[in-house]
């Protein structure tokens, strides 16, 4: 099974690509948790990505690319995965999907979480006081919102012409957004 989480920050894409990722035995794949990783290890990668993520900008495609594809080809071997943050605009899209389609590994479903920009920032407002993620501050994190307006919403229509997006209202509980996309992956035969 092969997955994609598409939703503004705070949405989320990282506790229900978890459990999608258990309930079905593959691997999450979350492009953010990939580069605060390479951060943290003080990386090339990560030096050339903190100055890009500290800003809530998007980090270079090229950086972004390499680092998921290996990933994706090599969870595919073992089931397949559930992307998390991946892809951010349209050209990443199109291209993930060219090198995809070349290697047998497109999606089966874009699930899109609506949530309002006022619950992302509440919900990032809450991470950052419990967490304390220096990409949650409000002023990062509106930016961030727009970034996400601007080069990401674009993909639900992209993946809707594909025929593979579903959309789930992201601001109900937890279990009740789990239940919702496990029918609607049901719905479709996954």
């Amino acid at each position: 099974m092969r997955l994609l989480m598409l939703a503004p920050p705070g949405a989320g894409k990282g506790t229900q690509a978890d459990r999608l990722a258990q309930r079905f035995g593959i691997e999450h794949i979350s492009s953010g948790d990939l580069l605060r990783k390479e951060v943290a290890e003080a990386t090339p990668v990560g030096m050339l990505a903190k100055s890009y993520l500290d800003q809530g900008d998007l980090v270079p495609d090229e950086v972004v690319m390499k680092m998921i594809l290996d990933r994706i080809v090599d969870a595919d071997t073992r089931g397949g995965y559930i992307l998390d943050g991946f892809p951010r605009n349209l050209r990443q899209a199109e291209r993930a999907y060219e090198v995809a389609k070349d290697l047998g590994l497109t999606i089966d479903a874009a699930i899109h979480l609506d949530v309002s920009h006022d619950e992302s920032i509440r919900r990032l407002l809450d991470r950052h006081g419990s967490q304390g993620r220096a990409d949650d501050s409000e002023a990062t994190i509106r930016h961030r919102l727009e970034v996400f307006e601007t080069a990401t919403l674009p993909l639900l229509n992209y993946y809707e012409d594909r025929g593979v997006l579903i959309r789930i209202n992201g601001e109900q509980s937890v279990d009740v957004v789990t239940e919702e996309i496990l029918e609607a992956l049901a719905a479709r035969g996954l």
